[in-house]
């Protein structure tokens, strides 16, 4: 490992003079190029100087501990030595995970799609919850949110929304939210008090804009109609809505959030793209993921992930069994605590994978 640091840090005072470099500064894309890379390598850069320095002072303390007589010194140098061993340990364990290949995805964007499940207007009251939730994880984020399609009934009951959110690192912020959300709570309606179980389901997808999906245009089916929603609202004259069906794989995409029908294919074929990216890419990994399932887990459609438990003001993962006893801060949006567990988890888990 610290061969390849001393590579990378070379690498990077490489790219550093090259980017004073007047052939380099006249040639513009070259320099973006150059730019991007050297910014990708300084935290690994600056995580590996500070693990030299700090290897530095236990063999500076340990060389001194040869040599000194006096008692109270030898005390202050061995707490040194002890501290910075144990420091170098930690930093050891950080920059192994930042070496960790990266997701090709993380700094893009994201598609989230909600659905109700079991559990009737309940359920749909509650994709409702989540998707609240999500809008305002994103305006935390600073995350542009973009509906692109949306199933709505009367009382906030949501039968299915599909959104877009936009930002650097939009998709690493949520790829970990794919799979059943469960709710444990007294419906408005009823009046005996009972505590009812609901869930919806949630995919997450990489905007799949600039990847080499091929799509032949003698496999799509495409239905134009009227856009309309709950209410009037987005009610259109023209056929502006339109319905794409994927005939060999069988998925549908729609959209209808745009006045445009130009506007409205654009984004339903991003769309489809996108789904069709993540059906390729779960084939491709089933395999992978019958050998060994990382300790986040799969986030299979199917797979029960969470429990939100409103009696109790408690919401738990069940794939890191981390628990947090504030649920209503945690549906105003407030989930950064568990990202970064489910994002540290997963790293630990693919560290373990590299040393089996």
């Amino acid at each position: 490992m610290i061969e390849r640091l001393k590579k990378i840090k070379e690498k990077f005072e490489e790219l550093t003079k090259e980017l004073i470099d007047p052939a380099v500064l006249a040639d513009m894309p070259s320099w973006q190029k150059k730019s991007k890379e050297q910014a990708e390598l300084i935290p690994i850069v600056e995580k590996f100087d500070e693990y030299l320095k700090v290897e530095g002072d236990m063999q500076d303390a340990e060389e001194m501990l040869k040599s000194e007589k006096d008692a109270e010194m030898v005390n202050m140098l061995n707490e040194e030595y002890y501290s910075a061993k144990e420091k170098l340990k930690k930093l050891e364990e950080e920059l192994k995970i930042l070496l960790l290949p990266k997701d090709e995805n993380d700094e893009g964007n994201v598609i989230i799609e909600i659905r109700a499940g079991v559990g009737g207007d309940e359920a749909g009251l509650f994709a409702g919850d989540l998707f609240r939730m999500y809008n305002m994880y994103a305006d935390r984020n600073r995350f542009k949110v973009e509906i692109l399609d949306e199933d709505a009934g009367e009382n906030s009951v949501i039968k299915q929304v599909n959104f877009m959110v936009s930002g650097k690192g939009a998709f690493a912020k949520f790829k970990y939210e794919s799979g059943v959300h469960r709710v444990q709570r007294i419906p408005v309606t009823e009046s005996s008090g009972r505590i009812h179980t609901s869930t919806a389901t949630v995919a997450v997808l990489p905007e799949a804009k600039n990847v080499q999906i091929e799509i032949n245009e003698k496999d799509l089916q495409i239905d134009y109609y009227r856009a309309g929603g709950a209410g009037g609202q987005h009610v259109n004259k023209t056929e502006s809505a339109i319905r794409i069906t994927h005939i060999p794989t069988g998925i549908i995409v729609q959209c209808q959030d745009e006045r445009s029908q130009g506007k409205n294919k654009e984004k339903a074929l991003n769309w489809l793209k996108s789904k069709l990216y993540d059906y390729y890419q779960t084939q491709e990994n089933s395999e992978y993921a019958e050998k060994r399932r990382s300790q986040v887990g799969g986030g299979e459609r199917c797979e029960k992930i969470r429990t939100y438990n409103y009696p109790q003001s408690r919401v738990t993962d069940h794939r890191i069994n981390m628990t947090i006893y504030s649920l209503e801060n945690f549906m105003n949006g407030d989930i950064g605590e568990m990202v970064e567990a489910l994002t540290l988890a997963d790293q630990q888990a693919k560290l373990a994978d590299l040393n089996d």
